[in-house]
């Protein structure tokens, strides 16, 4: 069987003593290199060796609070900006997030230009479209008002028209694409983000569809994170209901995929100069502070802000999440749940999710990945049960009496319930697709080893393929 990422693992040399009863920390201390008592201990040697010895946190600014986004046009002024690309979809174009920006920079004078044609879900295409309206524009600063979609979007205008001479794929994530380092330093640019699940206000992350492969791949580098995040809860009282449950379904995947992950110092090969140093660098403890606090608010509020779109606590809180959670991953990384997600989502046959106003099959981002939560998470919970059975744990489950070798199957359990509960189409076979389908989304899985080498378990292409079988159907 072909390796997609060739690992080993070795028994951690200590072992830390046990807590008090009745909690996750009452369990025996976890083993696996990943993450046994002694995971984050300073490595011996100073200079790179085959695996990294060190990591580094990046993040956007951050501005939070209710009806923050009148201040935008301040912002802008203060920049010095005098020709500002503002890029949003067709749907928000006409909704209040939007207004609430134009208003701002009527109000302060500063000059405009709109971008209304981002493709939900983009594309290689959709987005050289935006990049030849930033070039054509001369901009020297950019706007970017929606969820994901836009706010990538606008990340690789911003990239590209500051490197006019680059190719398309000169920056585009290696195996598919060139991977070089950004070297142009890039214009400011604000996030305005409208949903609650992306993060990619936080992070130097941007994704799309490679529509000649039929696979999401992207573009990750610090240089291209925005320069500012203005989280405004308001804006996250026009989602629908679907469009809310997943996009906290994409929270709650980046905060379980981050802790979980491979740690920054088993990652390889370390980099012979920093500025080679990925985006995603493994499970590392600043991540892990952030990931963990956002699975206790997805605990706490996802449900609710489902149910309720005027829950204003409880889109809040979910707004702010997406926040913490982009934190974490942005710097540690995903795994095999967005992995095998990006060919689910380019495979789409005829699925067209429920409260998306698009012209075209759509299977949004949040439910692709998690639709193979259980089945990913049943089979890491083996190299590092005790993060496992934490992160049930905090979504609800009693582990009391949970034994570590059952890790995997606790959490999977937990994940089914919440989506049970949530409404969730009863995995890949409710969305149009059948085991026929699946040797195809293994091939489009394996180009993702950005994000897949960081699985805390090897996994082969026949563990794949036994993967996208249990995520076949759910309940």
């Amino acid at each position: 069987r072909r390796q997609v990422r060739n690992g080993r693992t070795r028994e951690s040399r200590s072992a830390a003593p046990t807590a008090g009863k009745g909690s996750v920390s009452s369990l025996p201390r976890c083993r696996c290199p990943a993450h046994s008592h002694s995971y984050y201990q300073a490595s011996e040697h100073t200079s790179c060796g085959k695996t990294d010895y060190a990591f580094e946190m990046a993040c956007s600014n951050i501005r939070y609070g209710e009806g923050v986004t009148k201040e935008i046009g301040m912002d802008l002024q203060n920049l010095g900006a005098r020709n500002v690309c503002l890029m949003t979809d067709k749907n928000l174009s006409q909704l209040p997030p939007v207004k609430a920006v134009l208003d701002s920079l009527v109000k302060h004078g500063v000059q405009f230009r709109c971008y209304d044609k981002v493709r939900v879900e983009p594309t290689d295409t959709s987005f050289k479209e935006a990049i030849d309206f930033a070039k054509r524009g001369s901009f020297d600063a950019y706007v970017a008002v929606g969820g994901g979609s836009v706010i990538d979007t606008c990340k690789a205008a911003n990239l590209y028209a500051c490197h006019p001479e680059a190719s398309f794929l000169d920056f585009v994530n290696i195996p598919i694409g060139k991977g070089k380092p950004v070297t142009a330093t890039l214009k400011p640019l604000i996030a305005v983000p409208t949903t609650a699940g992306t993060g990619s206000e936080t992070t130097g992350v941007a994704i799309f569809d490679f529509e000649s492969l039929k696979a999401k791949t992207g573009i990750a580098s610090r240089a291209i994170k925005p320069t500012l995040g203005m989280v405004d809860p308001l804006h996250t009282l026009h989602m629908p209901q679907r469009v809310a449950a997943n996009s906290g379904f994409d929270v709650l995947c980046h905060a379980l995929e981050s802790y979980t992950a491979l740690p920054y110092h088993m990652r390889s090969p370390c980099p012979p100069n920093p500025i080679s140093r990925p985006a995603y660098q493994g499970s590392n403890p600043i991540s892990d502070v952030w990931s963990r606090h956002a699975l206790h608010i997805v605990a706490k509020y996802l449900k609710r802000a489902v149910r309720d779109p005027g829950d204003m606590e409880a889109r809040s809180s979910m707004h702010l999440a997406s926040v913490f959670a982009g934190i974490g991953f942005g710097n540690a990384g995903v795994h095999l749940c967005h992995g095998m997600s990006y060919p689910i989502a380019g495979h789409v046959k005829t699925f067209r999710a429920k409260d998306y106003n698009v012209d075209h099959p759509l299977v949004p981002h949040g439910l692709s990945v998690v639709l193979t939560s259980p089945a990913v998470f049943m089979f890491t919970g083996c190299m590092c049960p005790e993060r496992h059975l934490e992160a049930a744990e905090i979504l609800g489950a009693d582990v009391r009496s949970a034994k570590r070798e059952d890790a995997g199957v606790v959490l999977a359990d937990t994940l089914r319930k919440l989506l049970f509960d949530l409404n969730v189409d009863d995995g890949l076979g409710a969305i149009g697709y059948t085991k026929d389908d699946i040797p195809a989304l293994v091939r489009g899985t394996i180009p993702q080893e950005r994000v897949t080498k960081l699985a805390p378990r090897p996994h082969t292409e026949e563990d794949l393929t036994g993967l996208f079988e249990s995520a076949m159907k759910l309940f």
